[in-house]
């Protein structure tokens, strides 16, 4: 059982690094060129969209890495397991109290500083999300070896 939690929390957690680094480098610095007149419907379909493609996943991700704390491989440390959900944290506090209220605002209206600010913000979900996705690596390296 523990081996079937750490590999669905490996894909779960590869597929949001794939996504966050996607979204950083491609998605985000393109919404400053879809136009203010359109903005509004683009991000609220951007938001609705997103949680479709985002939320099993990171649903996925954050119920494992909970359950590894219970039932993990015997070769995985627990120092490893609370490091990653210590990172998981990170990444939806960051999402609460970072990017969320700037979607918000960008959901009203394009707002050159909100963009700014949510481009440069969500660097730190990509270095968590990485950072992540590198220590599950290293626990199913730690198992297979």
């Amino acid at each position: 059982m523990e081996i079937v939690l750490l590999l669905s929390n490996l894909a779960a957690t590869l597929v949001m690094v794939g996504i966050i680094w996607f979204v950083q480098i491609v998605h985000y610095p393109l919404f400053g060129r879809v136009g203010t007149a359109g903005f509004p419907a683009y991000s609220a379909a951007h938001s609705r969209l997103t949680g479709l493609v985002v939320g099993p996943p990171m649903l996925v991700e954050a119920v494992t890495a909970v359950l590894l704390l219970f039932v993990r491989p015997a070769v995985v440390p627990a120092a490893g397991v609370w490091g990653g959900v210590f990172l998981l944290a990170g990444v939806w506090l960051s999402t609460a109290l970072l990017q969320a209220p700037r979607h918000r605002v960008l959901g009203l209206d394009f707002d050159v500083s909100a963009h700014r600010f949510l481009v440069l913000s969500n660097w730190l979900r990509t270095v968590l999300w990485s950072a992540r996705g590198l220590l599950v690596l290293w626990m199913v390296a730690r198992v297979m070896a």
